[in-house]
Order: C-alpha cells, then sequence, then structure tokens
C-alpha cells in the first residue's frame, strides 16, 4: 500500500512540474529553479548521511569548489560550459580526497572536521585574487549555452535541464539503496563496527560515497554559477549552502528518497513566496522571514521526526 502511495505521488508530483511552469513568470521560475538547487544539495547531504552515516556541516565546500572552477576554465581557458560543469563536478570530488585522514572519524567530530575543510576553501578563494578576483568576485561567467536550438540560459529551459538533473540524480541514489553496495553502506551507518566483524570495507565505501556526493554537490554548484553568471567567496561558500539542504531532507524526510527533494521546494517556496511577503506587509521588512519557517520545522520536528512525507503516509494510513 505504501508503495502504491508513493508512486501515486510521484506521478502527481512530475505532472505539476512537467505543467506548472509554462504559467509562470521568469520570476517565480527563477525561486522554483533555486528550490531544486536545494533538492540537488539535499539528495547529496542525505546521500552522504544515510549510507555513510556521516553528518556534514559543510557542503558549501564542494559547492563552491565547482562553482569557481566552472567559472575560470570557461572564462580563461575558454573551455564550453557544457564541458565546464562536470568537470568542476570531478574537481569537486577530488578535492575530497584532502578528507581521506578524517573519514574515521564520526558524528560531531566529522561534522565538525569539514565544517573547517569549507572554511580553508573560502580562505583560499579571498586570498588569491590572481584567480578568484578575490572579495570583488568574478562577473560575466558565461551563460548556459543553446543545444539543438534549447536556449538553456532561458528561464523555462534551465528549470527543466535542472528538473532532469535531480531526476538523475534520485536514480542514481535509489539504485544505491536498492544495491548490495547500499546495504553495506546502512550497515556502517548502523554501527560501523558490526559492519566490521562481518568482513565491510568500512572506509573504502565511506569514501566513495563522500566522492560521490561531494561530485553531485559540486555539479549543483556548477549549474548554479552559469545561471546565475556571478561569484564571489561570500555566495560560493555560504553557510546557506551547508544548511538549507540539512533542513530540507530533515523537513521532508532525510532516511526518504524524495523526502529531500520535496522538502526543499516546499520549505523555499513558502520561505520566498509567503513568509517574506508576509514581512513586507506586516513589518515592512526583509528581514526574520526566516523565522516562520524554523517555527514550521520545530513544530514538524514534534509531529513527525521523520519528516513531511511520513505524516502524509501516517495519515494515509489512518483513514484507510
Amino acid at each position: 500500500m505504501a508503495k502504491l502511495q508513493s508512486s501515486i505521488l510521484f506521478v502527481l508530483l512530475i505532472i505539476i512540474a512537467g505543467v506548472l511552469p509554462f504559467f509562470l513568470n521568469d520570476y517565480y521560475l527563477m525561486i522554483i529553479i533555486s528550490s531544486l538547487v536545494i533538492a540537488g544539495l539535499a539528495l547529496s547531504w542525505a546521500m552522504l548521511s544515510n549510507l555513510g552515516g556521516m553528518t556534514s556541516f559543510g557542503h558549501a565546500a564542494f559547492f563552491g569548489i565547482a562553482s569557481y572552477a566552472s567559472a575560470i576554465v570557461t572564462m580563461r581557458c575558454g573551455v564550453p560550459v557544457l564541458i565546464a560543469i562536470p568537470f568542476a563536478a570531478i574537481i569537486a570530488a577530488l578535492s575530497a580526497v584532502l578528507m581521506l585522514p578524517i573519514i574515521r572519524l564520526s558524528g560531531s567530530y566529522f561534522a565538525l572536521a569539514i565544517l573547517g575543510y569549507a572554511q580553508i576553501f573560502y580562505g583560499l578563494a579571498v586570498e588569491m585574487p590572481q584567480w578568484t578576483n578575490g572579495p570583488a568576485g568574478i562577473s560575466s561567467i558565461p551563460p548556459l549555452p543553446e543545444v539543438l536550438d534549447i536556449d538553456f540560459s532561458q528561464r523555462l529551459s534551465s528549470y527543466f535541464l535542472m528538473l532532469v538533473i535531480i531526476l538523475v540524480i534520485a536514480f542514481i541514489y535509489g539504485a544505491i539503496l536498492r544495491s548490495k553496495t547500499g546495504l553495506a553502506l546502512k550497515a556502517i551507518a548502523e554501527s560501523e563496527d558490526a559492519s566490521l566483524v562481518v568482513g565491510v570495507n568500512a572506509v573504502r565505501l565511506k569514501f566513495l560515497i563522500l566522492l560521490l556526493s561531494a561530485f553531485i554537490a559540486g555539479l549543483i554548484g556548477a549549474f548554479n554559477t552559469h545561471l546565475i553568471g556571478s561569484l564571489n567567496p561570500d555566495d560560493a561558500f555560504s553557510a546557506n549552502w551547508s544548511l538549507l539542504p540539512i533542513i530540507a531532507a530533515i523537513f521532508g524526510g532525510a532516511r526518504t528518497l524524495w523526502g529531500p527533494v520535496i522538502g526543499a521546494v516546499v520549505i523555499y517556496l513558502f520561505d520566498q513566496i509567503v513568509a517574506k511577503e508576509f514581512f513586507a506587509i506586516v513589518f515592512h521588512t526583509s528581514v526574520g522571514h526566516q523565522i516562520i519557517l524554523g517555527i514550521i520545522l520545530a513544530l514538524l520536528i514534534l509531529l513527525a521526526p521523520d519528516g513531511l512525507l511520513s505524516l502524509f503516509f501516517r495519515n494515509r494510513k489512518a483513514h484507510a
């Protein structure tokens, strides 16, 4: 029954995602695209947390590294954007090799270590103006290109491209979850010591899932760079790229496949369209609207610790 409900929900969401954008202007399309950017990062974070048992507070590192890598190779080396984006994602994944010494850490120790890792690259972006233009950042970054007469620099086309990327990421994540490797990784996340007893190479598998998570975060970061067209250290390595994916995953259901995606879309759209407008009308300011989001998140955690999807399915089951 739960599987049928999940399938119906998935089909409905795909229909809405495919039809609704045609009725929206560029402003609202950009908000939705931004929510999908967070959704991609949320999937990347959930993958690392669920399959590797590693809580990351530093996904902004991979996002920012790929952002700068893609901008630099397109502007200084003339590399086409469609090649630069996956290249930058590979660079982000390779940067995770530097984290090999901390891969044995767990819990808050790993979370704090990766947070420090992100700050190191923020500092490099500020202190290496010959490559990054320092605090001033980089502007006039080449936009997403035209392919087969489809101009991906246009909001509607870039939306569908981002949607396809999210679906591919979710497919890969789901395939891993159902595989023997995924089973081994979940065993590591539950109890690394117990997995070692039965012969699972925990360090190798954790490192591989870290590389994949970093690659996905980097892919999203590079895409976002060419979508926005400008870049600076504060934006590229913003704490939002580390915190919003965590909030989205928890809100939607971090242990589910589609929870992080739904959580990201719901909380970002609510924050930007409802909470922000409410504060602008009532308090005549755009500052502090995240307070409403924080209250809703706290209430959801109390009512449904496993996320929004668990609340939906629980209510459906209660009425069955």
